[in-house]
């Protein structure tokens, strides 16, 4: 296990990590802002689904999520269609506009990341990949646990989490 201190810097540098984000926001198209391109990318990796299981993905309140669909499919990026299981309920899919719509959203962040790594070796950014990923399994999915904010020293209130 780490010394107290090393956690300490890491917690540190996520602070920091912040700015990289922002940065890659940035890079987005000015009509697809960060919780839309979240949107299709995740329809993207996990194909078609039901609002409340893209609201658990995004680990954000259904209303978030609403507003979030809302936006891509006004644009054309997603159909809406009804969930044959459940007629109350809708089932979310990427349109061809949203397939090419995360194509650029891929273009432009695999640029800004090549153009901001462009010293780093090969090795090095895979390196980052790996850490990066275990780190992501070591968080799970980011949902709240119960008892875990309150056995945390000196914790006094939840949290609600957003994946990065």
């Amino acid at each position: 296990m780490a010394e107290q201190s090393q956690y300490e810097e890491l917690a540190r540098q996520f602070s920091a990590f912040g700015a990289v984000k922002r940065d890659l926001q940035r890079s987005l198209p000015h009509d697809c802002p960060a919780g839309s391109a979240a949107v299709l990318m995740l329809l993207g990796r996990y194909g078609e689904m039901r609002m409340s299981r893209l609201a658990e993905l995004l680990a954000v309140d259904m209303s978030v999520t609403s507003r979030h669909v809302a936006h891509v499919a006004d644009r054309g990026w997603i159909d809406r269609s009804p969930d044959p299981a459940d007629k109350r309920s809708r089932i979310l899919s990427l349109t061809d506009q949203g397939l090419k719509q995360i194509e650029l959203l891929s273009e432009r962040s695999t640029e800004l990341l090549a153009y901001r790594l462009s010293d780093w070796s090969d090795d090095e950014v895979g390196q980052l990949i790996a850490m990066m990923s275990r780190l992501r399994d070591s968080f799970g999915d980011c949902r709240y646990t119960p008892g875990l904010v309150q056995a945390l020293p000196d914790a006094t209130e939840e949290t609600t989490r957003t994946p990065a």
